[in-house]
């Protein structure tokens, strides 16, 4: 069977212009080159691979919109990190019979659905989340208070510059760096993790993917907002609710088989990585 493949490459960055005429190359050998894909242009009918050139943002870019069509999505590395995107010309070069083959290595995950509701009830906004949904305090940057419910319990409530609700692949993201947890991305899991709370008894947790969450905002900035993976903005205002639970809808990423996600946290992430000790030889 010929593999019938698009490639979408940033516009961002002139390294993912530099990698296409190889990807290009590659892909053209081992199946049929269906299209060259700009941000906004839709994803052809039969196209069975997408190829993103680009970061991890714009590889979360293409998920969201290839969500639901089942079609996997490979990243080509071109920004400055590139968890998401595990494969660089080489890699994808030397596994490119199994890549474009009948039986990719295809990992599915997990993916969030966020929906807002006024103080009635009625919907304002509803989208998905494959890393992370974010509510920021926003300007001018006072601490906003958060009533946190799960599963139709009340939990906490939380004062401080906001939470976020994270996916296992999201957790490398946002998620780490305001230290949440790590989740191994094949877990079924949602990492709940406050920003600069006000508070030293609010930990991150670690709930089941099946967990629905609710966020009430009883207090907030002019600029508050929703952030949904960096890319999609709602601005939230005092007594709306955001509702948080697993989507029907799976991410389908094609995994590199020469790179195992221990390797991706070890050297991509320096997870572990010592102190830089001063020479003690003689």
């Amino acid at each position: 069977m010929t593999c019938t493949t698009a490639i979408l490459a940033s516009n961002r960055t002139e390294r993912a212009k530099d990698l296409l005429p190889e990807v290009r190359d590659i892909v053209s050998r081992h199946g049929h080159l269906i299209a060259e894909l700009g941000p906004e242009d839709p994803l052809p009918e039969g196209t069975d691979r997408l190829v993103v050139i680009g970061g991890d943002g714009t590889l979360i870019g293409a998920i969201r919109r290839t969500l639901g069509s089942g079609v996997p999505v490979l990243g080509v590395n071109a920004g400055r990190l590139g968890v998401l995107a595990e494969f660089d010309v080489e890699s994808l070069r030397s596994n490119a019979a199994e890549v474009f083959g009948d039986s990719p290595l295809v990992r599915e995950h997990l993916v969030l659905h966020v929906a807002v509701h006024d103080e009635d009830g009625e919907a304002r906004f509803e989208s998905v989340a494959v890393n992370e949904c974010v509510i920021t305090a926003g300007p001018p940057f006072r601490m906003i208070e958060l009533q946190l419910g799960i599963d139709g319990s009340d939990g906490p409530n939380l004062n401080g510059d906001g939470v976020i609700i994270s996916t296992p692949i999201g957790s490398t993201a946002y998620n780490v760096s305001a230290g949440g947890p790590i989740v191994q991305p094949s877990v079924e899991a949602i990492a709940i993790t406050p920003v600069a709370p006000h508070s030293l008894a609010f930990r991150p947790i670690v709930a089941d993917a099946s967990t629905r969450i609710d966020v009430t905002v009883n207090q907030a900035n002019p600029g508050t907002t929703l952030v949904l993976d960096g890319q999609v903005n709602h601005q939230l205002r005092v007594g709306e609710r955001i509702h948080v639970h697993r989507a029907d809808q799976r991410a389908r990423l094609i995994g590199n088989p020469g790179s195992p996600y221990w390797n991706t946290l070890i050297h991509k992430m320096r997870w572990a990585a010592p102190p830089t000790y001063r020479d003690s030889s003689p």
